[in-house]
């Protein structure tokens, strides 16, 4: 089986109870624009609303990086993430620091990744996620890889996969339709 055809089952995908994941190359499309000491980065509208509407149906959302950015700390602000991690240290521990947080296991967890630093979060999360363009090694890792590349909606691909297998999805759209009496959170 090639890598880039692998699916996860709707099972897996109902199995998620929080969404975690990589920042850059997941949810931008791995370019860091510098202007001096200003960094600058692209992330997809689309996979924001995403992530938005699971936090909507009570799934929680965490971003982990092994790098601080004032770029990265004004998007999770503005989406208003549950769980930010942005240190230099091993993004095991740091999973582990939010599961405990969100009193979950490894098993409740999707991770979304593109490259090889995550993949002893992989391992060991429920349902471990590739990009499509990640690196082959986490391709391999992955129950599923995305057929959207990372900035470019493979966020939104996935939350839109766990919404429909928790079966809320109907709901979601109905709402949207008749959004008399809809609030935001």
């Amino acid at each position: 089986m090639s890598v880039s055809k692998k699916t996860a089952t709707t099972a897996m995908f109902k199995r998620v109870k929080i969404f975690l994941t990589d920042v850059d190359g997941v949810l931008t499309n791995a370019t860091v624009i510098l202007n001096g000491k200003t960094e600058f980065k692209q992330f997809n509208i689309q996979d924001g609303m995403g992530m938005r509407l699971l936090q909507h149906v009570g799934i929680p959302v965490g971003w982990v990086s092994n790098r601080k950015s004032a770029a990265t700390t004004a998007r999770a602000k503005e989406l208003k993430v549950d769980y930010l991690w942005q240190k230099s240290l091993p993004k095991v521990a740091a999973v582990e620091a939010i599961l405990k947080k969100a009193k979950l296991t490894w098993a409740d967890a999707c991770f979304m990744s593109d490259d090889i630093n995550d993949l002893a979060v992989l391992d060991r999360v429920g349902l471990p996620i590739a990009v499509g363009n990640a690196m082959p090694d986490v391709k391999r890792a992955a129950k599923y890889v995305t057929t959207a590349t990372g900035g470019q909606g493979a966020v939104r691909e996935v939350c839109d996969k766990i919404l429909r297998a928790h079966g809320h999805m109907p709901a979601i759209l109905q709402r949207l339709r008749h959004p008399e009496g809809y609030r935001e959170q």
